[in-house]
């Protein structure tokens, strides 16, 4: 009897152990909003799946692939395809990541704490616009559309163009860049400043409300800058990752970003409920 107890005992430290192995917590890095928020909204969701997710906030655009590739996250929720290829063009095979889940497009916005319209612009103002490549090649294309600047004529906004490569410059534009992080503490000094979705909404911005112009939910940008989560290539099947799109593509996550008051037109939704539900 003894020995049958000890089996039994032995047996179930076993199965127990195989429970807690097969508990993988989930990690994602995200910048704060609205991704990590987006992310904490579907935390009890994922669990319930059997994929508990712990959430790592990030203010630098440099540092969640890395990561990624590295395999201090698993994934990393905050950047569009212009980004990712960017960074994946910049790095070995080894340490490159794979978009697997398009959730949301922020559109870009043109703000300013001194002017409500572009046309009280004076001449020679002062303009900053992001550092990083893609974020850079995506201002330019704004600053043009508000007529601000001219772009080659074959200019794509998937290409990695810079301040060098305007044609010309209206009513002596001065143009600046710095880290996109840092764009909304530029307002103060510069008469217009371009700013990335997510870091206009954590400085309680948002396009609709506050930008004097910004790029339109139906035009080329919602498809070309929507953001994605990206995972290791092995990683690409993963079951936790199925969890993960059936969680963030989900009626919960589409109503949190169209009646976020917060938000005001600066999270829109890049999947269809319809789609999900065929």
């Amino acid at each position: 009897m003894k020995k049958l107890f000890a089996i039994v005992l032995a047996l179930a430290f076993a199965l127990s152990l195989t429970a807690v192995a097969e508990t993988k917590t989930i990690v994602i890095g995200a910048t704060a909003s609205p991704h990590a928020e987006v992310l904490d909204l579907i935390a009890d969701d994922m669990a319930a799946l059997g994929y508990p997710i712990e959430v790592k906030v990030f203010n630098d655009y440099n540092l969640p692939c890395p990561a990624v590739a590295s395999g201090e996250l698993d994934a990393n929720y905050f950047a569009h395809i212009p980004f990712i290829n960017g960074y994946n063009s910049s790095v070995s095979e080894e340490e490159q990541v794979v978009p697997v889940i398009g959730v949301h497009y922020e559109p870009f916005g043109i703000y300013s704490n001194k002017y409500e319209s572009l046309d009280e612009l004076p001449e020679n103002a002062t303009v900053c616009i992001p550092n990083d490549v893609s974020n850079q090649t995506r201002a330019l294309f704004l600053l043009q559309d508000a007529g601000l600047i001219v772009l080659p004529e074959d200019a794509q906004p998937t290409d990695e163009l810079n301040v060098t490569d305007i044609v010309e410059i209206k009513n002596g534009l001065q143009i600046s860049d710095i880290d996109a992080a840092q764009l909304p503490s530029t307002l103060e000094d510069k008469d217009i400043v371009v700013i990335n979705g997510n870091f206009a909404l954590d400085a309680g911005l948002s396009p609709l409300n506050d930008a004097i112009f910004y790029e339109p939910a139906d035009g080329a940008a919602a498809e070309i800058y929507a953001n994605y989560v990206v995972v290791r290539p092995e990683d690409v099947d993963a079951e936790w990752v199925e969890a993960l799109r059936q969680c963030l593509c989900s009626e919960k996550v589409y109503e949190f970003m169209t009646d976020n008051e917060a938000y005001a037109g600066g999270v829109i939704p890049y999947f269809s409920l319809e789609a999900e539900e065929e």
